[in-house]
Parts: C-alpha cells; sequence; structure tokens
C-alpha cells in the first residue's frame, strides 16, 4: 500500500501533478546512496499524510527539462508545491519528523 502513495512522475506528467493542491517532489537519481535512504522514509510519511499532501519521485536522469528548470543542482532535494508554485525547497537527507514537518509547512 505504500508503494502506491509515491507516484513516479516524468517531464511529460509533472505540472499535470503538481498543478492543483499540495505536491511534494523528490528529485532524486538511481546513483544516490542518499536518495535511496530517503525512499522508506517517505515511503512513511507519504502513508501518513495521504489526502492531505501528494507525494512524487522524479528521476533527474532521466528527466532533465523538469530538474532544470526548478534548478535542482544535487540530489535528494525535495521540493514542495502549492496550486503549481513552489513553496519550499530541502536538500539533502531527513528524517521522517524533518519530512513531514516540511510537507506540512
Amino acid at each position: 500500500m505504500a508503494e502506491d502513495s509515491i507516484i513516479e512522475i516524468d517531464d511529460k506528467g509533472f505540472e499535470g501533478l503538481v498543478g492543483e493542491g499540495v505536491t511534494l517532489v523528490d528529485f532524486y537519481a538511481e546513483w544516490c546512496g542518499p536518495c535511496r535512504m530517503l525512499s522508506p522514509v517517505l515511503k512513511e510519511v507519504a502513508t501518513q499524510l495521504k489526502g492531505k499532501v501528494k507525494f512524487a519521485k522524479l528521476d533527474i536522469d532521466k528527466n532533465h527539462i523538469t530538474a532544470k528548470t526548478h534548478h535542482v543542482t544535487s540530489v535528494p532535494t525535495l521540493i514542495l508545491f502549492k496550486n503549481g508554485e513552489e513553496a519550499n525547497r530541502l536538500v539533502g537527507l531527513r528524517d521522517a519528523a524533518a519530512v513531514k514537518d516540511f510537507a506540512l509547512s
């Protein structure tokens, strides 16, 4: 069930997903160790906040356009979007409490 709480998105589907409501996007890369460590944390928080915040992941190596548009220069980078606009940004590995606070900011 937790797997379904995080949507894997790409350049094509990005704007449609973040355009409405509150969405936390994890910009990550397959080769990134801290990104892999953050993944279970995001699943936990996504499950806790289901219905309040949408969670998505975007692989920066496969989706250069969106990563470049949002000036993502290091991973993991979490960006919180509210109705399509960037509201907040968090870079680096964080624990569940920090991610939850960020998602609700």
